[in-house]
């Protein structure tokens, strides 16, 4: 036993001081494990306007008292088109002002960023999917080597987790109040939305995942 201890411990040493200690990059690594929300449902755009609606609120109240006016883009997509209708309406019930002009008022920007990844992003997935009973009021977990189906039923242990893999396919939410001289409050969020919803979004659609390149090449001299 104590030979095979100190086996380790050489073992680890030699290893360390074979470890690269200097690199012309970084080493990629990491960041620990988080959440974000799978926007899938317009119920789901009017929780973000309500949680945007209280972080501006915050600011808002610290400031002279001024009518705020929405600025939304030309041409909207259905989600900022939603997004400012919701966010308007949590503007009004919770007392503030909100201008049909800009004249006069506090501006606020809508600003959404959409990005799509490569499709052969990393699967990463919660430990539990799937639960078997051993006897009354005790159950069983096993992992499973998959991600769950679409259409596969919610398990009360990991209904917390978005079914399917993880979308190639995210947007960053960024609401502004401003007047013409200075920011007063902003707000900044990022969430995940299913792949099949990327119209909502104003995104055009993704390039297939299998795409083949085609290569012409000239051949000289007699067949």
């Amino acid at each position: 036993m104590a030979l095979k201890l100190l086996m380790a411990v050489a073992a680890g040493v030699i290893l360390s001081g074979c470890a690269t200690r200097y690199t012309p990059a970084p080493l990629a690594a990491n960041f620990p494990a988080s959440k974000q929300a799978k926007l899938q449902a317009t119920y789901h755009w009017g929780i973000v306007a309500d949680a945007v609606e209280r972080q501006l609120a915050v600011a808002l109240k610290k400031t002279p008292t001024r009518p705020i006016f929405i600025n939304t883009p030309a041409e909207p997509n259905p989600f900022q088109r939603a997004l400012a209708t919701q966010l308007t309406t949590a503007l009004v019930n919770d007392g503030f002002t909100v201008s049909r002009a800009p004249a006069g008022a506090l501006k606020i920007d809508l600003d959404v960023q959409t990005l799509t990844f490569a499709a052969n992003r990393p699967q990463y997935r919660q430990n539990f999917g799937q639960r078997f009973p051993l006897a009354d009021g005790v159950w069983m977990a096993k992992e499973l080597s998959a991600p769950r189906l679409e259409n596969e039923p919610f398990d009360p242990l990991d209904s917390e987790f978005a079914p399917g893999a993880t979308p190639r396919t995210e947007i960053i939410v960024t609401i502004s109040v401003s007047d013409q001289y200075r920011y007063l409050a902003r707000s900044t969020s990022a969430y995940y939305v299913a792949d099949a919803d990327y119209a909502l979004y104003g995104l055009t659609e993704p390039e297939p995942e299998n795409t083949k390149l085609t290569r012409v090449f000239k051949v000289r001299g007699d067949l």
